[in-house]
């Protein structure tokens, strides 16, 4: 079962409704593809139906994943425990940095927020899940094991 916020949630829906207005616009290109003649060497046909192919795998990836996702209320849960949408601030146990982190559904990409994210299937985000303010949690990451200490929860 995948955990997203109700932001994700509104994002992957938003991003499904602009695939399928993409495959009707595809399925026009073909259409006009196919009027030029020759199929066999019609470059721009054969392009056009990779493009949809491709559309509509996305679309049935991103179907599934609303499937099978359950959009986390942080409402029910207890204020000082980790779960799907809260910002953690940690410090390293090592080092004595602190950052913060947001537990995501999946990952945006972006790199200008003033968190770093960190996905529920990564190690950190499996060791921050149900994770409590205070505890200290060990991450296993490839250059080793480290440890952090939850100091806040900002939802």
């Amino acid at each position: 079962m995948d955990f997203i916020t109700s932001e994700e949630k509104a994002l992957l829906t938003e991003k499904l409704a602009e695939l399928r207005a993409m495959d009707k616009m595809l399925i026009q290109r073909i259409a006009e593809a196919r009027a030029l003649g020759d199929l066999r060497e019609n470059a721009e046909y054969h392009a056009s139906r990779e493009d949809k192919a491709m559309n509509d795998a996305k679309i049935k990836e991103l179907e599934e994943r609303l499937a099978k996702a359950q959009v986390a209320d942080s409402s029910a849960l207890p204020q000082d425990m980790v779960f799907v949408g809260a910002i953690v601030r940690l410090r390293d146990d090592d080092g004595g940095d602190e950052d913060l982190y947001r537990l995501v559904g999946q990952s945006t990409g972006r790199f200008d927020l003033d968190y770093i994210e960190v996905t529920t299937t990564s190690p950190m985000g499996v060791a921050l899940m149900k994770a409590r303010v205070g505890e200290t949690i060990r991450v296993d990451l490839p250059r080793g094991a480290r440890r952090y200490t939850i100091v806040e929860i900002a939802m």
